[in-house]
């Protein structure tokens, strides 16, 4: 009975843990919904279909340690010491 209890108690806190975060397709559906206000009936029901299966939009490329490198440095131009490297530790620890 305890097993069963425990094990119980853990997958409601995981369902938890995972119901907090909103998938890609759940944001997508969000916003999509947000767009389609004023829309009614067959307009809605086509603009909903072309909104959810448009692709996203591609990301901007992420920087390579040698280009977030580079950048860090010409923004650091002009601090010194502590300064410097507490700005250059930010700047490259910065996603």
């Amino acid at each position: 009975m305890k097993k069963l209890f425990v094990a119980s108690l853990i997958l409601s806190l995981s369902g938890a843990v995972l119901a907090a975060e909103p998938t890609a397709q759940q944001n997508k559906m969000k916003t999509c919904n947000a767009d389609a206000a004023g829309k009614k009936g067959d307009e809605r029901k086509a603009f909903m279909k072309e909104c959810l299966s448009a692709k996203p939009a591609a990301e901007a490329p992420k920087l390579t340690q040698q280009d977030k490198m580079k950048k860090c440095n010409a923004d650091a131009t002009g601090k010194k010491g502590d300064e410097r490297k507490t700005f250059m530790k930010e700047c490259l620890s910065n996603k």
